[in-house]
């Protein structure tokens, strides 16, 4: 593993932000550890951790290859613990915060805990495909220079049907060429389908807690890509569910995460010192303005017309450029007819 040469940000203007990141101890002079460390967190989520924590253990790696850990942070009941249990076996570690912390927090609990090479942090609603961590083994020998490795994931509905894919970043598994300057304009993977290295995380840190409900992920991945070369494989591997009630869609209906992704890029903006670096977080606004423009129109379509004014608002915050004013005025034109022909509606009833 080596670090990007030159790389698109400064270590100097990194160190300025630690405090809000979790730092994880280092694990190098551990005698005995794990290729793998599997980290699922976990809050009020005994359902779907049921289908995550099956879908790894399918995978059959003993306990001195892989540690798999749920990190519960401090849910209602101990449904998840019975869970822990139940599907484990005595094969599943199980941590439970003392106090709620919230899920950034809880997400550098897992890190610190995590004793692997590698670490996987798959959230309880999310799982992967048989396959992923042969596939991902064979990403990192392959490519040993690499900070993070990742495939493409599919978009799943809580009724199990598949919305859409991830996009396909190259045909065939290779190390990603220039990699900051996409994921620094916008988020085109998801937690499920991303492996980091743990020395990773121990010289850059963990994630940051000051995003209230997203963007930590977005934020945490950019930072690696600033400093690190990324790989890629193409299979789809891994699947990330669209939770409804999940944080992020409370988050969607308040606007808070576009606030928090606001907060991101103004992160990453502190840091970022290089011409092509900041070229790409120069595009990030108006992207992040074009999601909200979609979850806009989303939440117009199903009537939810308090929520989708928030985000039309939050899109216009994000970036002011003639594109976005141009698709805010026609969202805000399909806003207006869908809510009249909801109150005529209402009104002959």
């Amino acid at each position: 593993m080596k670090a990007l040469d030159p790389p698109y940000a400064s270590r100097e203007l990194l160190a300025n932000s630690t405090d809000w990141r979790g730092q994880p101890g280092r694990t190098a002079d551990l005698l005995i550890r794990p290729r793998w460390s599997v980290m699922l967190p976990a809050y009020n989520s005994a359902a779907d951790l049921r289908r995550s924590l099956s879908s790894v253990l399918a995978h059959e790696r003993s306990g001195d290859v892989m540690q798999i850990e749920v990190v519960d942070d401090c849910s209602k009941s101990d449904e998840v613990a019975r869970v822990v249990e139940e599907i484990g076996q005595g094969r599943v570690s199980f941590f439970r915060q003392p106090i709620n912390v919230g899920h950034a927090r809880n997400f550098n609990t897992c890190v610190e805990r995590a004793r692997g090479h590698f670490v996987h942090i798959l959230h309880a609603d999310d799982w992967v495909a048989h396959g992923f961590y042969d596939e991902m083994d064979a990403v990192f020998e392959a490519f040993p220079e690499v900070g993070a490795a990742f495939c493409r994931h599919a978009i799943v509905a809580q009724s199990g049907r598949v919305l859409r894919l991830s996009p396909l970043e190259r045909s065939e598994p290779g190390v990603l060429e220039r990699w900051f300057e996409r994921i620094g304009a916008e988020l085109p993977l998801q937690p499920p389908s991303i492996v980091v290295r743990r020395a990773v995380y121990e010289d850059l840190g963990s994630f940051d807690t000051r995003m209230a409900s997203c963007g930590e992920d977005w934020e945490m991945w950019a930072r690696i890509s600033a400093f690190y070369p990324v790989a890629f494989t193409p299979e789809v591997l891994a699947n990330y569910q669209d939770t409804e009630g999940s944080v992020t869609k409370r988050s969607i209906s308040s606007g808070q995460n576009m606030k928090d992704v606001r907060k991101a890029i103004q992160i990453l903006d502190s840091y970022v010192d290089s011409p092509a670096g900041r070229k790409a977080l120069g595009c990030a606004p108006e992207n992040w303005a074009k999601w909200g423009l979609y979850w806009a129109y989303e939440l117009t379509c199903k009537g939810e017309f308090k929520s989708a004014l928030v985000q039309l608002r939050q899109a216009l915050i994000c970036s002011q450029s003639p594109r976005t004013l141009a698709a805010v005025l026609k969202m805000a034109r399909f806003f207006v007819k869908r809510r009249l022909r909801f109150l005529t509606h209402q009104l002959q009833w």
